[in-house]
């Protein structure tokens, strides 16, 4: 569904990707935005986007159908509340400020309709998924509004139960790093058994790529896509030995998410 006006406050990377990709889309006819760092020229010059420094140059009588917050978390605070004038029944807002709880925005902006999200950093290219949570407040026509926004950048979802957004946090919203961790790591890995610098990053680079794009594409399951090239007693199947083996990947990977988990469970606010 497309929207009147979307208000877009804070335009850096990932406010930038939806922006890009609500543009693309058609997502709305007017998008506002407020930017104290002022928003890129290539955004401004689409007849669509009007850039704003601070929230008291935005018209009086502006009623945005969306007001979506993309600000890091510390910055809530002293950013929300001067919102509280868009709290209207016509009005959703969306957050993707990590561990700021639909509470922690209500506290600010009193009985409106909310949705909080967890986006990643793929937005950049169009590839992100996000998962968001709706407060009551929000109706099925705002649920949709924001489903759409979401779709704009990637893949979306929704959770019932906001206490899911710290596990979720933990998978996809790190989650990039650690993909980024194992081109890093294989890379070295291939440095150390001898393969030059420069192609044993373009060797882990590529192989993390084309087996995820397959993994995306494919019918067969992951576990089924790594048999397929597991063959008994050779290369493949030495390195698993190793990789599934006690303390393992499978091990690491429980723990890291583990941690990531309880540490949004200590940011949430």
């Amino acid at each position: 569904m497309s929207a009147g006006t979307i208000v877009l406050v804070g335009c850096g990377q990932m406010g930038t990707a939806m922006l890009r990709g609500w543009l693309a889309s058609g997502a709305a006819s007017r998008f506002v935005v407020v930017e104290p760092a002022g928003v890129p020229e290539v955004l401004t010059a689409s007849p669509k986007v009007t850039a704003h420094r601070s929230t008291a140059e935005l018209a009086g009588d502006l009623v945005p159908d969306a007001v979506v917050f993309a600000v890091k978390p510390q910055g809530i605070g002293d950013i929300v509340p001067a919102y509280r004038g868009f709290a209207r029944p016509q009005t959703v807002f969306m957050s993707i400020a990590a561990g700021t709880t639909i509470a922690g925005l209500a506290r600010h902006l009193g009985d409106a309709a909310i949705v909080r999200v967890m986006p990643n950093t793929p937005a950049a290219i169009g590839r992100a998924i996000s998962v968001g949570c709706a407060n009551p407040h929000v109706t099925q026509a705002q649920r949709q509004l924001c489903g759409a926004l979401l779709a704009a950048i990637g893949e979306s979802a929704w959770v019932e139960d906001e206490g899911l957004l710290d596990a979720v946090t933990a998978v996809s919203g790190s989650g990039p790093a650690y993909v980024f961790l194992l081109i890093e790591t294989l890379a070295a890995a291939g440095i150390k058994s001898g393969l030059p610098a420069e192609l044993a990053a373009r060797l882990a680079l590529a192989t993390v790529a084309g087996s995820g794009e397959l993994a995306r594409l494919s019918k067969e399951t992951p576990s089924k896509l790594r048999e397929n090239v597991t063959s008994p007693g050779g290369t493949t199947r030495a390195a698993l030995d190793v990789l599934m083996g006690d303390q393992g990947l499978a091990e690491l990977m429980d723990r890291a998410v583990a941690a990531a988990t309880r540490r949004s469970c200590e940011l949430a606010r």
